[in-house]
């Protein structure tokens, strides 16, 4: 018998904590179980694998990214934009690293057109819409800003630079002032 009060939201919601707590590659169906003291088989009329309990996790994290993003992005444009949102991508991963990872989760086709991972692109784009690129420019320029961000966002939580100065803010300050000049100077073809 299932235990009264699981849904699949209230075990996708679980899966997140859990991923954050031990890392997403650990989010199982099985681990899942454990943490509601129920029998694996008791899940599967929630969630149909590990696979589907991930991507459910993930399609959560991608919502709540979108969310914030959009919230950070309201009434700002140009290099405040910017910042804004490259610090909703830094904030997040540091509140919720599991989930952060899960965001990165590689979705089928189905499962990501149905995402908030569009969201992120559009949002992306409006940033640039300030500084003017066109197309292809403006593709190439989404590419290396979710690059510097996941970039600097996983060697900072991997410790990557807490053994040396200057501390790890005042280099993502000078990246986002970076961008913010490359973008406003964009190399012609």
């Amino acid at each position: 018998m299932v235990r009264a009060g699981l849904t699949p939201e209230r075990l996708t919601r679980a899966g997140a904590e859990l991923a954050d707590e031990v890392g997403f590659d650990q989010v199982t169906v099985s681990a899942l179980a454990r943490r509601f003291d129920v029998k694996v088989a008791s899940l599967y009329s929630h969630v149909r694998n590990s696979h589907d309990l991930r991507t459910r996790i993930a399609l959560l994290a991608l919502e709540e990214l979108a969310g914030r993003g959009a919230a950070a992005l309201a009434g700002r444009a140009g290099k405040d934009a910017l910042g804004a949102f490259a610090d909703v991508y830094r904030d997040y991963a540091r509140e919720h690293p599991g989930r952060y990872a899960a965001a990165q989760y590689r979705l089928d086709p189905e499962a990501a057109a149905a995402s908030a991972g569009g969201r992120h692109a559009r949002m992306t784009r409006a940033i640039l819409r300030g500084y003017d690129l066109t197309e292809p420019d403006e593709t190439h320029a989404v590419r290396l800003l979710g690059s510097v961000f996941h970039g600097y966002v996983s060697l900072e939580a991997q410790g990557g630079f807490s053994h040396s100065a200057p501390g790890s803010q005042e280099s993502w300050s000078r990246i986002v002032d970076a961008l913010d000049a490359l973008l406003r100077n964009w190399p012609a073809p």
